[in-house]
């Protein structure tokens, strides 16, 4: 056999189970994929449901249309109800100017909360994870599931009270008094989230910074915050979520000055019916912003998962 041929033929070949397992790696990874594909268009699909309904018109909502141009032929039935479509904008509306009042409320409130609650749970998970505190029976893993079981307590049992309490101190329909209700709402949440991802940080890092001179503030600031960023992005985008999409309280504690999104959404009913359009235009109004927030800081929110910070 001459050089040429013997190049040509294949002297080692896979062994049949060599094969089998390569046809079972495959199976799997398709397999997987597809149930995450199928997952991921279960999750988008009301994403997409709310946005082609504020564009329907009340008959194709009532059939049940889904896909444009298809289906129904778009209209901004939805968004021209809130002075948003390209046609109501040199005009004056009342409507819209209403819905960028409830849309800055809820940025106030959520944003301001939020960063209260990224900010204190930050601070108490940190030293629930460094150091050792006795109140009473109290340790500290006692008093970690303490501000975690505040989560327990359904919100309807601290309606009353909470009432009392705001008319009392004045804070009824007023941001304060949103932000500060919020910030204690999401409080046990910053923290769980933070104290596992202090606990994953070495203590030699801060032990070393002391042996440098620097103070328990200063090793803090310098050294733990930059390593514990991601975690803090990943609490302060669920602090975010939670607060932005607050109904209850929005609706019990605030009338006329301090109205939310969700208050809004809500509102969207008459003697007439639901007006479909309308709400779905608001939510997807509500709910872009959260969308822009998530894209750009998907990398910090990876980051804090893979940090166990999110579990």
């Amino acid at each position: 056999m001459s050089g040429a041929k013997m190049a040509e033929t294949q002297i080692f070949h896979d062994a049949a189970s060599d094969r089998g397992f390569r046809a079972k790696w495959w199976t799997g990874r398709l397999a997987i994929y597809g149930l995450l594909l199928l997952w991921a268009l279960i999750c988008l699909f009301p994403i997409y449901w709310t946005l082609t309904t504020s564009f329907k018109m009340a008959p194709d909502v009532m059939k049940g249309h889904m896909v444009p141009w298809v289906d129904f032929t778009p209209k901004w039935l939805g968004w021209r109800s809130l002075g948003l479509s390209p046609d109501t904008w040199g005009n004056e509306s009342t409507v819209r100017a209403e819905f960028f009042k409830r849309f800055a409320n809820s940025a106030i409130a959520a944003l301001a909360s939020s960063v209260l609650a990224v900010i204190l749970g930050s601070l108490a998970a940190y030293g629930l994870s460094r150091f050792n505190y006795k109140f009473g029976w109290m340790r500290n893993a006692d008093i970690s599931f303490f501000f975690l079981s505040q989560l327990i307590l359904p919100p309807v049992v601290l309606a009353l009270p909470m009432l009392v309490l705001y008319k009392e101190l004045a804070l009824l329909d007023t941001r304060i008094g949103l932000i500060l209700l919020y910030t204690l709402s999401v409080l046990p949440i910053v923290i769980w989230i933070m104290r596992d991802q202090f606990s994953s940080i070495p203590t030699e890092l801060e032990e070393a910074a002391l042996v440098d001179g620097l103070s328990i503030w200063g090793a803090f600031i310098t050294i733990i915050l930059p390593i514990a960023l991601p975690g803090m992005v990943a609490a302060f985008i669920l602090s975010l979520v939670l607060t932005w999409n607050e109904y209850f309280f929005a609706a019990l504690l605030t009338s006329t000055h301090a109205n939310t999104l969700p208050v809004m959404v809500a509102s969207q009913t008459g003697s007439q019916g639901i007006s479909w359009w309308s709400m779905a235009a608001l939510a997807w109004a509500a709910i872009l912003p959260l969308i822009v927030i998530g894209v750009v800081l998907e990398r910090y929110i990876i980051k804090g998962m893979a940090a166990g910070a999110v579990k």
